[in-house]
């Protein structure tokens, strides 16, 4: 099956809930073989959204492509970024979905502002649980 036909047969995320939305950017990332994806709960913590994703790439470059990939995939099903902050550095690249806040990190720049810490005490799943 060609690409274009399963991105077809994916539903639209017009209407989507911010936990289809979360889910859906969880999967994409998964597929571009994105490490250690989560995807916490904070709208007890803050009022900026209802869900994190964070996923780690191995390199730079793999930073960019996993959020190339996410921002490519979601405009396909009707869902586009407000903004994304951080492209020039490509250590952390923020994607803002409204109630979706998508941080895609290196290895070292998620060790150093360590939101997993942070909002640790929040209900969170990895892509791993889901199976």
């Amino acid at each position: 099956m060609t690409e274009e036909k399963i991105t077809e047969a994916m539903p639209s995320l017009e209407d989507a809930t911010a936990k289809e939305l979360a889910e859906a950017i969880a999967e994409v990332l998964d597929s571009k073989k994105g490490k250690d994806i989560k995807i916490i709960h904070v709208e007890e913590k803050t009022v900026i959204a209802e869900y994190f994703v964070l996923c780690t790439g191995n390199s730079s470059t793999q930073v960019k492509a996993l959020v190339g990939e996410v921002e490519y995939r979601l405009e396909q099903r009707g869902a586009t970024p407000y903004n994304v902050e951080g492209r020039d550095n490509n250590s952390w690249i923020l994607m803002d979905y409204s109630h979706v806040i998508v941080h895609v990190f290196s290895r070292e720049a998620r060790e150093f502002y360590n939101l997993d810490k942070l909002y640790g005490d929040s209900t969170s799943v990895s892509l791993s649980d889901k199976d």
